[in-house]
This record gives structure tokens, sequence and C-alpha cells, in this order.
């Protein structure tokens, strides 16, 4: 029981651990694929649908 309990306090900390570290690595899409052609953030006035 001892060996389970451990298991799931190590699984608990490597989860906050990577946690952490993708929200400093990743990027929001409209900042990450930034280009003068394309517009991923906010579309604006740019979509296509009833005048």
């Amino acid at each position: 029981m001892k060996v389970f309990v451990a298991a799931l306090v190590f699984a608990a900390i490597v989860a906050a651990g990577m946690s952490i570290v993708l929200n400093s690595v990743q990027r929001p899409s409209y900042e990450a694929f930034a280009t003068g052609s394309a517009r991923v953030g906010n579309p604006g006035h740019n979509l296509v649908g009833p005048g």
C-alpha cells in the first residue's frame, strides 16, 4: 500500500511539474503562426457570412 501511495504522490508531482514547464514553453496560435498573410487570432471583418 505504501508503494501505491508513493506512486500516486510521484505522479502528482510529475504532472504538476510538467504543467508548469508546458505553460512556460507553449505559445498561443496567433503568436506561433504569425506571418504577413495569416490571420489566426482575431479575424475581425474577414469572416464570410450573411451580409
